[in-house]
């Protein structure tokens, strides 16, 4: 049996190598593993646990919003990218072309999707007929690649996956209604079922989309103080409409461009969660979304009487709708819990002898390192009731963290102290790519939203009228 003491100890401290941290967690609790292709990644079990639930519960609130889900062709033409011109500059450095198949070159170079308003666009050319085909609402769960240079299990990888909604409407303000609907849409999942706290807003000009009116991001603080941008909404006007011919005959007896959105979150919400939650001791997953909510540990499982009492514990609390693990493994006890706990199950139940005779439980939550006892008698309820709390805490936990690490500068010297010291930072700008460029080159820092409903005197960096306040801050 290997050392217990090992276990642990074998994670990169959290505080003086998070990066390192983040490898060591993702691949010892077997979320993730190399691809042969460099910059892929296998995602395993437990990991694609985590994307099921996720899925779950944002198809739940897509359907709710009146969405539906269908599939569109992973190869796209070359062509098709080049009809719309900032969407083709914006993709170029990292989209993948298939040149031959069958043996023989192709007629026209094949793009594998790294998003697909394109040929989404020209599938709605062709269904689009009268204003009473519309709204067009549809989602798309996929694969998607981007040639990246620079790559981390699941924050940057070639290949990863995710959701992306496409939808078509009548006028602008249907559009962009949609637009900032479906970012509240995100919103809400992220802190009600990823206990993360964000920040929406919309993005500068530089940071937008390739190809959109407008972006709409979701930024997370993580552990180290960076942000991720976890989900992004676009408006895109008629520019896609207009590339693609996407036209329909108005009440008016006009034809007229449709105005389209799109939007989606992907696999790096899971790197999201590692990093936003996680601690020396590894993974802590909220409950809506952790493959295993509970574990139950026998304690003296020889004993008579334990095991067939844990087999119960667990039947019941399967019946209750909880997802639970009984770990009847040979492992000693302790093993169980260093394992157990680096998997970030929200909730350990440890049953023995002694408990057993007294009608309890001894439980452990993962995400304040505390035990209690908890009756038997009514143990499905009860374990119902704390994997609840654990959700409530963990967010509120959570929030107390960023909050505690906004910050806001006047200058230049401010911006770069902040994010030095792990901060979000707000200041300031007067809306001039030149200003936001400079902090960018000297702080790596860059904006990541617009603070909605905030002022300020001047830029920080240039010292003219600001016209917004900014987020800025360090990002994955």
């Amino acid at each position: 049996m290997a050392n217990e003491s090992q276990f642990v100890s074998k994670i990169a401290d959290i505080e003086t190598d998070f990066p390192q941290w983040y490898t060591d967690v993702v691949l010892k609790t077997k979320l993730v593993d190399y691809g042969p292709v460099k910059g892929t990644m296998v995602i395993r079990p437990y990991g694609y646990a985590i994307w099921e639930n996720i899925q779950k519960e944002l198809d739940k609130r897509f359907r709710a919003t009146g969405h539906e889900n269908a599939y569109f062709p992973l190869l796209i033409p070359m062509s098709f990218l080049s009809k719309e011109k900032e969407h083709v500059e914006g993709f170029a450095p990292e989209v993948a072309v298939v040149t031959h198949a069958g043996g023989e070159e192709l007629a026209e170079p094949l793009v594998i999707r790294p998003t697909s308003e394109t040929i989404i666009g020209n599938m709605y050319s062709k269904w689009l007929q009268s204003y009473r085909d519309l709204p067009i609402l549809i989602n798309q769960w996929a694969n998607v690649m981007r040639w990246e240079k620079t790559t981390r299990p699941f924050l940057r990888t070639s290949e990863f996956l995710w959701q992306e909604g496409h939808t078509v409407h009548a006028t602008e303000e249907e559009a962009v209604e949609e637009t900032k609907k479906m970012l509240g849409v995100y919103k809400e999942f992220a802190e009600t079922c990823l206990a993360i706290p964000v920040i929406c807003g919309k993005k500068t000009e530089k940071e937008k989309f390739a190809g959109a009116v407008a972006t709409y991001g979701m930024e997370a603080m993580m552990h180290d103080g960076k942000s991720l941008q976890a989900g992004t909404s676009h408006y895109l006007g008629q520019n896609f409409a207009k590339a693609f011919d996407i036209k329909f005959l108005d009440k008016d007896g006009a034809l007229k461009y449709g105005y389209t959105t799109s939007w989606g979150v992907s696999t790096r919400l899971i790197g999201a969660i590692i990093m936003a939650h996680g601690d020396q001791r590894g993974l802590s997953l909220p409950p809506v979304v952790a493959p295993i909510q509970a574990v139950i540990v026998p304690i003296a499982a020889k004993k008579a009487g334990v095991m067939e009492k844990c087999a119960e514990v667990k039947a019941q609390l399967e019946a209750a709708g909880i997802r639970v693990k009984l770990d009847d493994s040979d492992n000693s006890p302790g093993w169980k819990f260093n394992e157990w706990e680096m998997k970030g199950v929200p909730l350990r139940i440890e049953l023995g002898p002694r408990d057993i005779e007294a009608g309890k439980a001894l439980v452990f939550r993962r995400d304040k390192l505390e035990k209690s006892e908890i009756s038997l008698s009514d143990i499905a309820d009860e374990v119902k009731k704390l994997l609840e709390t654990i959700q409530k805490d963990m967010l509120e936990s959570a929030r107390a963290r960023r909050d505690k690490r906004i910050v806001y500068a006047t200058d230049m010297a401010g911006i770069l102290r902040g994010v030095e010291g792990g901060n979000f930072v707000k200041a300031g700008w007067c809306g001039c790519r030149e200003c936001e460029d400079k902090i960018k080159a000297e702080t790596a820092a860059t904006a990541r939203v617009y603070a909605e409903g905030e002022t300020a005197e001047k830029c920080a960096v240039c010292g003219k009228k600001a016209e917004h306040v900014v987020i800025f801050a360090r990002a994955y």
